[in-house]
């Protein structure tokens, strides 16, 4: 199992200062693991992390709220999330990994908790693949969850955007659907990800940017297709983070969270598009 190097632990203020009421809309958190242990089909292995790390990490940022996306290396044992919904119900919504199919009533729990969607995963092992995407949609629409998809590979959105096209519920395209600098704004997935834009339903998440560039920071190589998706729908799109930053390539350098913050004013230029991105767009879909 890959094991996953720390984040940088330099906490610091950002130069920029966030919107008041910012929201963090993607994080992991694991363990501790006496309490809450890794799952056996995981494909990577995080030091833990648990929540007070990430509390530490908001308030040295400037973040007010954020979203605790159940990490793959828990797999579907959502506990850890659970127990920090909570234990912070005012600051923090999550998102679950589940199988179709759980009782009415675990749903309701989760739901009353903060749980705000599911998310399905082609790279994490132990997780839930696409070929729930439909019973799952389903289950999302009557709760009012969307439902989260993290590519391995941008063209796995070509796979599913028919599909996609007449889904009943939410959908959240995780990591600008991986769509990577070498591929582009020209590409199929991506021209596929502002099709289904269009739709109203979708939405895309800004997060691990620094995976998908082929450049060191500040990643200018993405910024073409991040002020693409700014200008086109800045209603539908949301900020994160992504720490821990697991399974970080290893040729990539583990980027320093403040500095990710800085990022924000380049990536999206004015402040009342960063009011919708970062403060009205999260309190609609995470409510």
């Amino acid at each position: 199992m890959l094991p996953c190097p720390p984040p940088d632990k330099n906490l610091r203020r950002p130069q920029f200062v966030l919107p008041k009421e910012s929201w963090d809309c993607q994080a992991h958190i694991f363990g501790p693991f006496d309490k809450f242990p890794l799952g056996p089909d995981r494909n990577y292995t995080p030091a833990e992390h648990p929540l007070e790390q990430y509390i530490e990490l908001l308030d040295s940022l400037g973040i007010d709220r954020g979203v605790i996306v159940q990490g793959g290396a828990h797999g579907t044992d959502n506990r850890a999330m659970l127990d920090a919904l909570a234990r912070k119900p005012d600051r923090f919504r999550g998102v679950a990994v589940i199988q179709p199919g759980l009782p009415q009533a675990k749903l309701l729990e989760m739901d009353r908790l903060g749980v705000r969607g599911m998310r399905m995963s082609t790279m994490v092992g132990g997780g839930v693949m696409f070929d729930k995407l439909s019973a799952l949609a389903e289950e999302a629409v009557a709760l009012n969850w969307h439902v989260a998809l993290h590519f391995l590979h941008a063209t796995e959105l070509l796979a599913v955007e028919d599909y996609l096209r007449t889904c009943p519920s939410k959908i959240l395209l995780d990591h600008m659907a991986r769509v990577s600098a070498d591929e582009g704004i020209n590409s199929k997935p991506f021209q596929a990800l502002l099709r289904l834009l269009d739709r109203g339903n979708v939405w895309v998440r800004l997060s691990s940017i620094y995976r998908l560039s082929s450049q060191p920071y500040p990643y200018e190589d993405m910024l073409p297709m991040i002020h693409k998706v700014i200008a086109e729908r800045p209603d539908r799109m949301l900020w994160g983070t992504n720490w821990p930053h697991p399974i970080i390539p290893a040729k990539t350098k583990m980027p320093n969270d403040a500095d990710l913050v800085d990022l924000v004013p380049l990536w999206i230029p004015s402040a009342v598009q960063r009011e919708l991105v970062l403060v009205q767009n999260p309190l609609e879909l995470f409510r």
